[in-house]
């Protein structure tokens, strides 16, 4: 199965940063090919200063070895060894009124000191950050969404869409990172899915992601903003940050297992405002956004 998942997350790093280009149109993607030292590496890809595309990355990575001490305690778990590989993408547009998206497909498996497995499972999701709300584009994110579940399994979109609700949630702000998508994590054999089949539902997901996208890109790249709408999204995007360095899962696995920092911290956006007690005007759309992002919606 991991040999099975890695070469899939390759071939779909492969279609997203093709058709990324195509719509940018100008930036292209840098590779870089790392390695790390307890066991592994990955394949990042960084786009900067496009057309379209103020800065984002498209990453695969591969890393196994010893279960460090403090994932040994997350997991709770003593001696294991580990292998995860995984895709994690993250964009950042330039215009305000284009929104921010990330993706992550993941696989995992623990195995004792004999090399024997003891676990495994598959985790992702996407889900789709905006500094405008824009109904329509909402809820075509959430119908790819739902048509990729729904031919796995009738409950998939509803279960999925409401952790992802859960999951991107900034406490201390209370309100969510956006307006959300499908979160999973977990997902191993039980009398309804076999790994297989799991793999199947996962690369389902991941294969639906440019067509979940792609579309809102080129209805709203073209629209003007002014200075004012361009510092929202700054300060909106201070909100990002700080849900990626406070709460986000996968970032402290990265840490905890000596990943390579700038892979990442490459979700991290290049131009950011953080302004005190900032309150946009009551009724602009600016507040609109905030009073969704208050309370997580149904789109579809």
């Amino acid at each position: 199965m991991k040999d099975t998942f890695y070469t899939y997350i390759q071939q779909l790093q492969d279609r997203i940063t093709n058709k990324l280009e195509e719509i940018d149109g100008l930036a292209t993607f840098q590779e870089d090919i790392w390695q790390r030292p307890e066991g592994g590496g990955g394949r990042t890809r960084v786009i900067e200063n496009g057309n379209i595309f103020e800065k984002g990355g498209v990453n695969i990575s591969a890393v196994h070895g010893a279960l460090p001490q403090s994932m040994q305690d997350y997991f709770g778990v003593k001696d294991a060894d580990f292998f995860a590989c995984g895709l994690s993408l993250v964009l950042h547009p330039k215009n305000p009124f284009v929104p921010t998206v990330h993706a992550n497909w993941r696989y995992f498996e623990m195995y004792d000191k004999e090399g024997a497995i003891v676990d495994q499972w598959f985790g992702g999701g996407q889900d789709l950050t905006p500094y405008y709300l824009f109904k329509e584009d909402a809820q075509h994110f959430h119908q790819v969404c739902k048509a990729a579940c729904d031919k796995h399994h009738p409950q998939f979109y509803n279960t999925y869409k409401k952790r992802c609700d859960d999951y991107f949630w900034n406490t201390h702000r209370q309100e969510a990172r956006g307006i959300g998508g499908l979160f999973f994590d977990y997902c191993k054999a039980n009398e309804e899915m076999d790994m297989q089949a799991w793999f199947k539902f996962v690369s389902e997901v991941g294969n639906s992601f440019l067509n979940a996208y792609i579309p809102i890109v080129i209805k709203r790249k073209g629209l003007s903003f002014t200075q004012e709408q361009r510092n929202w999204q700054e300060i909106r995007r201070g909100r990002y940050v700080e849900f990626n360095l406070v709460h986000d899962k996968g970032t402290l696995f990265g840490l905890r297992t000596n990943g390579r920092i700038e892979s990442i911290l490459m979700s991290l956006p290049p131009h950011v405002q953080w302004r005190y007690d900032h309150h946009p005007e009551k009724g602009s759309e600016e507040d609109t956004l905030l009073q969704v992002l208050k309370t997580p919606r149904e789109w579809v």
